[in-house]
């Protein structure tokens, strides 16, 4: 997102990310299936690449989930979420041609529709041993498809913000299907130890991560000052606070992001109108706040993304007592402008 509307489509940096996703796809599946042919010479090559695409897409689905944690416990992982919906739908992709050509090797030779055969030909539901892990697989894979014919802006635009956020939350849902397929299926057929560790590990690194970026996240919302009488609350200190970037306060529950520039302090709501990504972790270019995740540009005084861009968040009053920072507890509607707070008459404390 610019000063000036302009498609981004698939710049340089994409063709590249892409180009990477490609690369790396080629040469797993290359050592994977020359590995598989030296040690298992009696497997077919059919097996191997089905094998292949399957544990890449396992793979790939926890870089996807642990891309998020990482990035809320350090900034320096923030250029791996810009173009995480390219490795989603990459994912996909690959998790599709496995499931493809599984169907095809032990679903075609049967007298009904492969696709039903793969539903009617194991219903041992009560049976732990014996489950049809066949189903949750493609349970996932639906999941999974969906996510990626959504991941355009288009469709966030139209579904709107909080019921394109539902849909892609869902990608959880779809990890536990795809966990609880790997371990009654791959896993009860064939003692794989390498396999197993890739899922052990992954399920602990999984959890793990996002237990301890919701325990950072839950110690800051809880870190709260007292509102005093006038509504105001004391946040920081200036000099806290980097120019042309932000401190993340709570207030109410809510997340404000303060913005230092140009000797003038604003705060507005830290929530994106695009993805919910964090305003306060990213930093003023351009004279606009741009949201770290994906670009999106909001005036700092008046929450309102510049021509022609229509999105706007809240605004917050400021006041300076001394070198202090005070937040108003009330936002003001989204896109109503605030006059910052100078700190110009501090500047030699500052």
């Amino acid at each position: 997102m610019s000063l000036q509307y302009q498609a981004v489509l698939w710049n340089r940096q994409k063709r590249i990310y892409d180009s990477v996703i490609g690369a790396g796809t080629l040469a797993y599946l290359a050592l994977f299936v020359g590995a598989g042919i030296l040690l298992y010479p009696t497997v077919t090559i059919e097996t191997l690449l089905i094998r292949g695409f399957g544990t890449l897409a396992l793979l790939l689905l926890h870089v996807v989930l642990c891309i998020g944690p990482l990035c809320r416990l350090d900034r320096r992982f923030l250029p791996m979420l810009y173009n995480r919906r390219h490795l989603g739908v990459s994912m996909f992709l690959i998790a599709l041609v496995h499931g493809v050509f599984s169907i095809i090797q032990f679903h075609t030779l049967g007298d009904v529709s492969p696709l039903i055969s793969v539903l009617i030909s194991n219903t041992s539901y009560a049976s732990l041993a014996n489950f049809p892990f066949q189903v949750l697989g493609a349970a996932a894979l639906l999941i999974l498809f969906l996510m990626a014919a959504t991941s355009h802006d288009f469709w966030l635009h139209n579904l709107s913000a909080p019921v394109w956020k539902r849909l892609h939350m869902m990608v959880y849902l779809a990890y536990g299907l795809v966990v609880a397929h790997v371990a009654l299926g791959a896993l009860q057929s064939d003692s794989n130890v390498a396999l197993a560790a890739i899922l052990g590990v992954g399920v602990v690194l999984v959890s793990t991560l996002h237990l301890i970026a919701a325990h950072k996240e839950r110690r800051a919302d809880t870190n709260t000052s007292k509102v005093l009488e006038d509504g105001f609350v004391e946040v920081c200190d200036v000099r806290e606070i980097p120019e042309k970037r932000a401190k993340v306060v709570t207030i109410g529950g809510e997340r404000i992001a303060v913005f230092r520039y140009d000797g003038k302090i604003s705060a507005i709501s830290n929530v994106c109108r695009h993805q919910n990504g964090p305003l306060g972790e990213g930093r003023i270019i351009d004279g606009c706040v741009t949201c770290p995740w994906h670009g999106y540009q909001y005036l700092p005084d008046s929450g309102m993304s510049p021509p022609p861009f229509t999105d706007r968040v809240p605004t917050y009053r400021t006041q300076l007592s001394g070198t202090k920072v005070l937040v108003h507890s009330c936002p003001h509607p989204p896109g109503e402008r605030i006059e910052p707070s100078r700190i110009d008459q501090v500047a030699g404390e500052v």
